[in-house]
This record gives C-alpha cells, structure tokens and sequence, in this order.
C-alpha cells in the first residue's frame, strides 16, 4: 500500500510539473497571486465582524513577518532613499485599504472587487497632473466605458449601497494614487521597503485605531486574521514574479481574473446574487481597462 502511495505521489507530481513546463510560468505565477488575493478578500469578509482598523492591523502583521527578516538578511537599508515619498505611498495604502475593507460590509465581494479595479482610471489622471504623462484619445475612450459599467452597476442595480460604492470609489482613487508615487519612486527604491514602510504604517494606524473597536478573537478567528498578511504576501510575491518572468501586456490583463474568482466566491461562500446589471457593469469595467493595456503597449 505505502509501495502503491508512493507511486501514485510520484505520478501526480510527474503530471504536475509538465503542466507548469507546458503553461508559461508566468502565467501560473499570476493564477497563484490571483488566487492568493481572493482568498484574502474572501477572508476578509467572512471577519467583517471586526472593525477595519482592526483588520488592517492584522493584515500587516502577518506581512512583516515576511518582509523585515528579509530586509534585514538582505542587508538592504531600511529607511529607504525617498522618505517622503515612502511614507506617502505608505499613508495612500492604509487609507485605500481601510476603506476597502469598510466597503465590504456594505457590497458583494465579487462588486467591490471590480470597483476598486477603476483605479487605473484615477491613476492616468493624476499621472497626467503630477507626472505630466499623455493620455490618448482611444484610452480616454476605454476608461469611458470603464466608468459607464460603474454606472450600470449603480443604476440599474438595486441592490448597489450608496455608501459602500463611495468607499470602494474612495479606495480606488488612492490606490490610483500609489500607482503615481510608484512610478515617481522608479526603481530607485527596493520593492520589499516599499512594502515594509506600507506594513509598518498600517500595523501603527490600525493598532492605534482598533483601541477603541477591539474584539477579542476566537481561536479560529486569529488563524483567520493572520492568514490575511499571509496570503497578501503570497499575493505580492507571485505578482511580482509574474511581471519579471513575462511582458506586461500578457499579465496584467489576467490580474483581473481576480473579479471573476471574487464573484465565484461571493456566490458560493456567501450565498451572494448578482444581478444582470451589475453582472453587466463588471464586464464594462474589465473590457475597458483589460483592452487599455493592450492599447498601451501596442501604440507607445
């Protein structure tokens, strides 16, 4: 028996191994961080009991976990070149993700999820403010429609909260805005202080924040809450991994197999209903900024 185990392991990761050689690694790097987020976002929901202070605070601790002795192996400075810009990239994040996860106890995952994915929209115009960068006419058009799948899934869904689509809005437009002070860092600053300086600001606000809202987590519920920066830095890594391995325009589009897993999710896990409309809407969305990318990199 242990005989007949052994070989039917050995079979299995035989056939394991030729899929990933088969399938372009960087696209089964992308597939795992899509995974590895919507999980997060899944879990997140399930312990919307918690305040999003109190979230945002757990969600970092188990990030730095990673991230510091990394740094300090790596024997990388801590601090950074650009402090101001890290600590605003920093402040952005823990604003966009605190009111992300305050949408969620307000919208369906799979709605909020494609919401928040407007951001490119925000972060082309504040690109064209602050960086000067140009924005073509077709862009201009398929951030358009974008935004007119937004209006579909408000519109003509019912079930659309007022104020959950104001903090996912909220949320994209300053998650557009760390899109802006990234690309305004360049390379000059190591991705893993980054996302320490990040981390490190959120577990401050969110420790501070969550005084006052605290609950005491139950057994599962720590496991649940620390899984958060876990599967976030799974996340991060893989994402990561993908964009080195591969051209832009081939993984950035499948980013946005995040929405359809987050829809899934919500419909299964949580017994969500998702109307024709705003069914509709996310297809606007994903079609306009999906092609976007395309657009980009074919026209420079």
């Amino acid at each position: 028996m242990v005989f007949l185990w052994r070989l039917n392991n050995a079979c299995f990761l035989k056939l394991l191994n030729k899929v990933v050689m088969k399938y372009n690694k960087a696209i089964v790097y992308m597939i795992i961080s899509v995974i590895a987020f919507a999980i997060m976002n899944a879990v997140v929901k399930y312990v919307s009991i918690f305040n999003a202070y109190q979230i945002v605070f757990f969600r970092s601790i188990g990030t730095l976990v990673f991230t510091i002795p990394l740094i300090l192996r790596q024997r990388i400075p801590i601090l950074g070149n650009n402090k101001k810009l890290l600590l605003l990239r920093a402040a952005a994040g823990v604003i966009s993700l605190t009111l992300f996860f305050q949408s969620l106890n307000y919208l369906d995952v799979g709605t909020a999820v494609a919401l928040r994915y407007t951001s490119p929209i925000f972060a082309a115009i504040l690109a064209l403010i602050f960086l000067k960068e140009k924005i073509k006419t077709m862009q201009w058009l398929l951030f358009l429609v974008a935004f007119v799948g937004v209006l579909f899934i408000k519109g003509f869904s019912t079930t659309i909260n007022s104020l959950g689509l104001l903090l996912v809005i909220l949320s994209a437009l300053f998650l557009g805005l760390i899109f802006v002070v990234i690309r305004k860092m360049g390379t000059k600053e190591n991705p893993l202080v980054i996302i320490n300086y990040f981390m490190v600001m959120a577990f401050i606000a969110g420790g501070v924040m969550s005084i006052n809202h605290w609950r005491n987590p139950n057994t599962i519920e720590w496991v649940l809450l620390l899984s958060l920066g876990v599967f976030g830095y799974i996340g991060q890594l893989y994402m990561t991994k993908a964009f080195q391995s591969q051209e832009t325009s081939l993984i950035a589009p499948l980013k946005y197999l995040e929405v359809i897993f987050m829809i899934i999710i919500g419909a299964t896990w949580f017994g969500e209903i998702y109307s024709f409309w705003t069914l509709f809407g996310v297809f606007l969305i994903l079609l306009g900024l999906v092609y976007n990318v395309y657009f980009k990199k074919e026209r420079p």
